[in-house]
């Protein structure tokens, strides 16, 4: 049984990357004015991959690096404190969007999820009986390229609208974006 089996509430669910600014949220929030039901908000915000963290940052070492002697060898990273410090920074991104959100007006809850971002966000319409589903994420232009960014990937799997935003731009930026960037629906 849905969380959500009052008809008399439209619920949203929203995946974000990072923390909603206050402009995120006063967008979000404006897209709902005027429905005749009570929106609630559900945010859920991936927990950052210690392991992906890393790698990435071992990634952007440049061959000089390499070669060079290490100050500390990959064997002494300590990957449960990085683990930890990414739970941490996920828990505190979460708390400043739904903030951001409630400062505008709006309802909203919210988790952390350690699942695949997809399968969380199917999970929690699924659940809430949401009315929609907003994926808001940085500019991806590669993987949306080749249609494997989240907002593919949903659209392909939920039966819901969803709305794709860029964090951090306003709706005129985004409607000037390049090529697929910006607000796309449905």
């Amino acid at each position: 049984m849905s969380e959500n089996s009052n008809t008399e509430r439209y619920d949203v669910v929203l995946l974000i990357e990072q923390a909603l600014s206050a402009q995120d949220a006063a967008q979000v929030h404006s897209l709902h004015e005027g429905l005749d039901q009570p929106v609630t908000y559900h945010v859920l915000l991936p927990l950052e991959d210690a392991a992906a963290r890393i790698e990435s940052a071992m990634g952007s070492l440049t061959a000089g690096d390499m070669l060079a002697s290490p100050t500390m060898p990959m064997s002494e990273v300590d990957l449960e404190a990085v683990r930890k410090d990414c739970e941490d920074r996920s828990h505190t991104e979460l708390a400043q969007s739904l903030e951001a959100l409630r400062a505008s007006g709006a309802v909203a809850r919210g988790q952390v999820v350690g699942d695949p971002p997809i399968d969380a966000l199917a999970a929690k319409v699924a659940e809430v009986d949401g009315r929609e589903a907003i994926i808001l994420t940085r500019p991806h232009v590669v993987s949306e390229f080749f249609h494997l960014d989240w907002t593919s990937k949903a659209r392909r799997r939920l039966g819901v609208p969803i709305l794709h935003l860029l964090e951090h731009e306003t709706f005129d930026e985004q409607a000037e974006g390049y090529g697929d960037e910006g607000v796309t629906g449905l």
